[in-house]
C-alpha cells in the first residue's frame, strides 16, 4: 500500500515553499517519525517527518518550488516477508562420498579430485562466488543545484530571501524613513554584568548579555514617548498598548526577527532565556511563523558583526527600529576631562509620517539614559 506524503500548510498567507533539502532520498527505507524534507517558505523552514514505515519514492527534486498541498512524495509499505524454507537434514541429498550436494553441481569423480579414494580424507568444497555489488547512480536530487558558468554561479533567491527582498524595497518606497544618531557610555552596564555574572546564571541558567538591557531600554523609552509605539493602517493610525519587541536574528539562509512577548513584565533572566530559546532555534531553522508575529518595535545589532554605524531599514508596519553597534574604545570628555571609554553609537530609524523629530531623538536619549544607569533594568 502507499501513502502520499503533501506539502502541509504551515500558515494563512503562505501558498507555497521550496523542498530546501531531502533528509531521506529517493528508494531509502523510512520509518514514522523520520526527517523527510525541509519545507522553505518566505517566512519560516519547516521539517516534515513521515508519518508511516516503508519506501520512499520521491517525487520532486531537491529545490523545486511546490505548492501548498501538492504530492512531493510516497511512501510504500513493505509487504510481509515470506517465511524461508527449511529442509530438515536427512533431506539434504548426498553424494557417493558423504558430502551434501549443492543445488546444481554435479559430484566430480573422485579421479578428479585429486587420486585414490582412500588417501582422501577431506575435499574441498569452493566458496560460493559473492554476488556483485549493485552501483546505485545518484539520483538528480544529489547533483548539486549551482552550475557554475563561466567566472559566476548563478542560483535562484529562495522564497525566504525573495520575501526579504520585497520587504524591504517596500518598506524604502512607502514610508518616509528619517535616521537619528546618538551614543552612549557602555561602562556601567559593562561593569553590572560582570559583578553579578556568576549570580546570574547560577540563578538563571543563562548568561546576561546586552540584549536583554536594550529591550528592557526599549519599553521603557517607549513607554515615555508612545508616539514610536503607533504604525499606519490605511488611513488610521493604530496606537499599540503593548510591548512585544523584535529581536533581528541573522542566519544562514537571511534575516529573521523573532518576536519577545511582553517584554514590560519579564526580568532580564526571563529576556535572556527567551532570547537564547530564539538563537537555537534560529540555528536549527525551526523558528515557526507564529515567532514572528505581532511585534511593535524592532532592535538589530549590528556590532556583532563588527559594524560601527549604519541606518536600520523599518520592519514593516512598524514605525522604527534601534540599531545597536560595536563597542569601541573611544577618547570622550567626563566633567572638563578625556578619558576613554566603551562607546556605542545608536541610531533609530522611524517612519516620519507617524514619528517627529522631537518624539525620535526624545526616545533615543530615554535608550541612552537607561543604558547608562542599568541597574534599575537589572531590578525591574
Amino acid at each position: 500500500m502507499s501513502y502520499q506524503i503533501k506539502v502541509p500548510a504551515v500558515g494563512e498567507s503562505i501558498t507555497s515553499g521550496v523542498i530546501s533539502t531531502w533528509h531521506k532520498k529517493n528508494n531509502d527505507q523510512v520509518a514514522v517519525g523520520d526527517l523527510l524534507f525541509t519545507l522553505e517558505t518566505d517566512k519560516v523552514s519547516t521539517e516534515i517527518t513521515a508519518t508511516e514505515t516503508g519506501v520512499l519514492k520521491t517525487l520532486v527534486d531537491e529545490g523545486a518550488e511546490v505548492k501548498i498541498g501538492a504530492v512531493v512524495a510516497e511512501i510504500t509499505a513493505a509487504s510481509p516477508a515470506a517465511a524461508p524454507q527449511l529442509k530438515l537434514k536427512d533431506e539434504v541429498p548426498l553424494q557417493s562420498d558423504g558430502i551434501p550436494a549443492k543445488a546444481g553441481i554435479e559430484p566430480l569423480p573422485l579421479q578428479s579430485r585429486g587420486g585414490d579414494p582412500a588417501n582422501v580424507s577431506a575435499i574441498p568444497i569452493p566458496a560460493p562466488t559473492p554476488a556483485p555489488l549493485s552501483v546505485v547512480e545518484p539520483t538528480a536530487s544529489a547533483v548539486p543545484a549551482l552550475i557554475p558558468e563561466g567566472r559566476v554561479t548563478r542560483k535562484k533567491l529562495t522564497p525566504l530571501r525573495r520575501k526579504i527582498a520585497a520587504q524591504l524595497v517596500s518598506a524604502q518606497q512607502t514610508a518616509a524613513i528619517l535616521t537619528t544618531f546618538n551614543e552612549c557610555d557602555m561602562s556601567a552596564v559593562m561593569k553590572l554584568r560582570k559583578d553579578v555574572q556568576e549570580k546570574f546564571q547560577a540563578k538563571h541558567g543563562v548568561k546576561l548579555g546586552f540584549m536583554s538591557f536594550f529591550i528592557k531600554a526599549a519599553v521603557e523609552a517607549l513607554q515615555a514617548v508612545p508616539g514610536v509605539n503607533a504604525q499606519l493602517e490605511g488611513e488610521e493610525l493604530i496606537q499599540n498598548h503593548y510591548y512585544d519587541i523584535g529581536v533581528a536574528v541573522g542566519t544562514e539562509k537571511g534575516l529573521v526577527v523573532p518576536v519577545v512577548r511582553d517584554c514590560e513584565k519579564q526580568s532580564l533572566g526571563e529576556l535572556e532565556t527567551q532570547l537564547l530559546g530564539y538563537a537555537t532555534k534560529a540555528r536549527e531553522g525551526k523558528i515557526g511563523l507564529a515567532d514572528l508575529q505581532g511585534g511593535v518595535f524592532t532592535i538589530s545589532n549590528g556590532g556583532v558583526y563588527g559594524s560601527l554605524l549604519s541606518t536600520p531599514i523599518l520592519n514593516p508596519p512598524q514605525s522604527g527600529i534601534l540599531g545597536m553597534h560595536k563597542i569601541q574604545e573611544r577618547p570622550v570628555v567626563v566633567e572638563g576631562k578625556i578619558e576613554i571609554r566603551p562607546m556605542m553609537y545608536l541610531a533609530l530609524s522611524y517612519d516620519h509620517r507617524v514619528i517627529d523629530g522631537q518624539q525620535a531623538v526624545t526616545f533615543l536619549i530615554k535608550i541612552k539614559e537607561a543604558i547608562e544607569n542599568p541597574m534599575r533594568l537589572l531590578m525591574a
